[in-house]
């Protein structure tokens, strides 16, 4: 099996989708000389080109438990990493695959942040696989490592959403030169590609009332990180209750939310906004954010904050750096 060295793997990851494109693959990949393949998806492409020993490592049932998994840092297959499981191609194409759940807007960010969280060890590259098979409705392809966890439906390169399970995004924004820069972030989040979201976020609460502003902001500790409890829906949630918004505050809301998913590609937003709406999620939704340590800098512009629903939560950490955790349910 072909094996790249450390310098080669990272070189990799800083590549753009155009330099992949796979009519530049080498003619031995038997895949893309076969007609049919014209029609697939990348994904579909990435699984009809493993042989029988990857298939076996890295394809799990539809049903597996750790389809609703998520952590900041967890591996789907932890012995069975990118670089010592596909070959060079089958690599490309998993970055292919990655930058095309992303907006062209975000993705050199999203990749330099990826690149920058695996501290430049082998150990810590990615990892990546599917649930089911193509004869499954919901057959996934899902790429997981150090503050990344994305997914998509692998039977279309349109975005369908994020399919029923979570995803994370982070950042511990140290230079590659020393790992201990920045493990707690001042007030503005230097080097954070993700603090975009948080600034929106704060424009919605500076839209709301005094009362509804007093009624968000919650005194008790924001939702677990641990992975069994971080997307559970709370029996009782806390902060304040999106019923009682307007109008124009719910529109608001689910501007502010569509707003901060740019940074997918925009079929997925469109299919979660989507599905937002039409299951009218709003009004079951309370909105929370957090004052005292979780506040950096104590000044009100909020770093922690949860959307949070039963069939939905948003969990925004800040605090000493950036985690989040999305879900909707299907």
């Amino acid at each position: 099996m072909h094996q790249l060295n450390r310098r080669g793997f990272l070189a990799r990851a800083s590549f753009s989708a155009a330099a992949m494109a796979i009519t530049q693959w080498s003619p031995r990949n038997s895949l893309l000389l076969a007609e049919e393949s014209k029609s697939d998806s990348l994904a579909m492409q990435l699984y009809k080109s493993l042989n029988d020993e990857q298939r076996q490592k890295v394809c799990l049932p539809s049903d597996h438990p750790r389809r609703q998994y998520v952590s900041n840092w967890w591996y789907i297959h932890p012995d069975y990493r990118i670089p010592s499981t596909f070959d060079s191609n089958q690599q490309e194409l998993i970055q292919t695959i990655f930058d095309s759940l992303h907006s062209s807007e975000y993705i050199e960010e999203v990749k330099k942040q990826v690149r920058i969280d695996q501290y430049g060890q082998l150990k810590n590259a990615p990892a990546a696989g599917f649930f089911g098979t193509p004869d499954d409705k919901d057959f996934e392809f899902i790429f997981t490592g150090h503050h990344v966890t994305r997914r998509c439906n692998a039977h279309s390169d349109k975005g369908l959403g994020f399919g029923g399970a979570p995803i994370f995004y982070g950042h511990y924004p140290h230079s590659e030169e020393n790992m201990q820069d920045n493990f707690n972030e001042s007030p503005d989040h230097p080097g954070n590609p993700y603090w975009y979201q948080g600034r929106i976020f704060n424009e919605f609460v500076q839209g709301l009332t005094a009362e509804q502003q007093s009624k968000g902001l919650v005194s008790a500790a924001p939702r677990s990180e641990r992975p069994e409890a971080v997307i559970q829906t709370p029996a009782q949630a806390q902060g304040l209750d999106c019923s009682t918004l307007s109008a124009d505050q719910k529109r608001l809301l689910v501007d502010t939310m569509k707003r901060m998913l740019k940074m997918f590609r925009e079929d997925d937003v469109t299919a979660t906004v989507q599905s937002i709406e039409q299951r009218n999620l709003v009004d079951r939704l309370h909105v929370s954010w957090f004052p005292d340590k979780y506040d950096i800098g104590s000044d009100k512009v909020w770093d922690t904050w949860q959307i949070e629903g039963p069939e939905f939560v948003w969990y925004f950490r800040g605090q000493p750096h950036i985690h989040c955790y999305f879900h909707l349910k299907s």
